[in-house]
C-alpha cells in the first residue's frame, strides 16, 4: 500500500485526535526510520521517549518472536514467568518492593492514585482524599489523570472534572506548605515537566517534599513515565534527586516500543492492594513483559545508562553552544537525553519542517520549544549532524 492510500483510509475510518505529519514509516533501524519511497530519518523524538533501543534491535526482535510463537495472553489468574522475572528486576535495581503491570502510563498513574487513597482509607482515614500536583504538569489523558494534571487546556472540554486534585506553583515550598491539609491523600510530581516544554524540578524543592511527605504520613509518587528507563541519564530520575519515592510509576520506553505500564511501591503501600482492589486484563501479558526484560538485559550488556549520560551531556553542551550564536533561542533546559530548547518566537513548528525535510525528526510544544528525546543509543555522529542541520536554519 502506498502513502496516499494509507493516508485516504486514515482521513476516512480514525478519529481524529492527532494532527498528523506528513509521513509514515515502513521500517526501522537503530536510530533510523524509513518511509514508503525508502527515504530515511534520524529519530530524535523516539515515539515520544518510548523506543529507548531504537528502532528492530536484534535482541528484542528475537525475543518477541519466540515469544509469539509460545503465547501471547493467559490473564492474571494464572503465574505469568516473564512478569514475574520483569518484577524482580524493576525492585532490585530500584527502590520499588512490589509492582503491579499494567497497560500505558495513564494507568500506571490511576493506580498509584488509587493506592494512595486505599492506603488512608484501609488506615481509618477515609477523608484523606485529595492529591496535590504541580501546574503544568502532565499525567495521562483518563478523566483521572487530566484531572491530576496542572494544564487547563487538556481539562476545559471534560468539566466538571474528577474532584480531589489540587494543583500548586512548581519549586515553590510555601505554596505546597499551606496546600497540605487533613484531607491530602498524596503529593504526586513530574521530576521533568516534559510536555510542558522539558522543565526540571529544583532538586531542594523535591527534598523538601520528601520531607513533608514524611511529616504528614502521606506518600510521595513520582510520574517516572516519561523520565524512567534511562531517559536522564539514571535508570530513574529520582535517583538524581538524593530521595526515594513512596510509589512512583513507568511505562514509555519500559517496553521498548511494547505498551506496557508499572506501578511500583515499596511495601509499606504496597500491602493495601489485596485481591480485587485493582486488577488489568492485559496487563504483565507475556508480549509486554518479555519486552521489559530483553530492555533491562540490554541495558546492562551494552551500557545503555553510560551512553545516554554521556550523549546527553554532549547534546546539551552543543546546543549550548548554538545558542550562542542565535538570539532565536531563549534557553536550554533538560536532563539527559530529555532536552529542551525555548525560543523567542513561535517557529518552533517551522524549524521541525524543516529538519523533517532534511531526515531528522524532533517533536515541539506550544509553538515555542524544540524537544529532543533520542533513542538512548544515539551516538555523537548523530548528534553533530542533526546539530549541523539545526544550526543552518538558526
Amino acid at each position: 500500500m502506498n502513502f496516499n492510500e494509507i493516508k485516504t483510509l486514515d482521513e476516512q475510518n480514525i478519529i481524529h485526535t492527532y494532527k498528523r505529519k506528513d509521513l509514515s514509516f515502513e521500517k526501522g533501524k537503530g536510530m533510523m526510520l524509513y518511509d514508503h519511497n525508502g527515504k530515511e530519518y534520524y529519530d530524535f523524538l523516539a515515539g515520544i521517549a518510548v523506543n529507548a533501543l531504537g528502532h528492530s534491535h536484534p535482541a528484542l526482535v528475537s525475543a518477541l518472536k519466540e515469544q509469539v510463537e509460545k503465547v501471547l495472553h493467559t490473564s492474571n489468574y494464572y503465574y505469568i514467568e516473564p512478569q514475574s522475572t520483569l518484577a524482580e528486576k524493576i525492585c532490585s535495581h530500584t527502590c520499588a518492593d512490589r509492582v503491579f503491570f499494567g497497560n500505558s502510563g495513564a494507568e500506571a498513574n490511576e493506580g498509584a492514585i488509587k493506592l494512595a487513597k486505599i492506603y488512608h482509607y484501609k488506615n481509618g482515614h477515609p477523608e484523606r482524599i485529595e492529591i496535590i500536583t504541580l501546574k503544568n504538569s502532565f499525567h495521562g489523558r483518563t478523566l483521572a489523570t487530566i484531572a491530576s494534571t496542572g494544564q487547563k487546556k487538556y481539562q476545559q472540554a471534560y468539566e466538571p472534572l474528577t474532584p480531589g486534585f489540587i494543583h500548586v506553583e512548581i519549586n515553590d515550598i510555601e505554596n505546597l506548605k499551606q496546600t497540605v491539609n487533613h484531607e491530602t491523600a498524596a503529593i504526586m510530581l513530574e521530576l521533568v515537566q516534559g510536555e510542558s516544554g522539558v522543565h526540571p524540578i529544583d532538586k531542594e524543592y523535591v527534598q523538601q517534599v520528601r520531607k513533608l511527605c514524611d511529616e504528614y504520613d502521606i506518600p510521595l509518587i513520582i510520574d517516572e513515565v516519561q523520565t524512567g528507563m534511562g531517559r536522564t541519564g539514571k535508570l530513574m530520575a529520582y535517583q538524581h534527586f538524593d530521595i526515594e519515592p513512596d510509589i512512583f510509576t513507568m511505562a514509555k520506553a519500559l517496553g521498548g516500543g511494547v505498551p506496557i505500564g508499572a506501578l511500583c511501591a515499596k511495601e509499606k503501600y504496597a500491602k493495601y492492594f489485596t485481591p480485587g482492589d485493582h486488577g488489568s486484563t492485559f496487563g504483565g501479558n507475556f508480549l509486554a513483559t518479555t519486552a521489559g526484560n530483553v530492555v533491562f538485559d540490554v541495558f546492562d550488556k551494552e551500557n545503555i545508562l553510560d551512553n545516554a549520560q554521556k550523549s546527553g551531556a554532549y547534546f546539551k553542551n552543543k546546543l549550548e553552544e548554538i545558542a550562542k550564536t542565535s538570539k532565536l533561542v531563549k534557553e536550554i533546559r533538560g536532563i539527559g537525553l530529555m532536552l529542551g530548547v525555548e525560543l523567542n518566537e513561535p517557529v518552533a513548528d517551522e524549524i521541525a519542517l524543516s529538519l523533517q525535510e532534511k531526515g531528522f525528526l524532533i517533536g515541539t510544544v506550544a509553538g515555542t520549544i524544540l524537544r529532543f528525546l533520542p533513542p538512548l543509543i544515539v551516538t555523537t555522529d548523530d548528534i553533530d549532524k542533526l546539530c549541523d542541520a539545526l544550526k543552518e536554519y538558526l
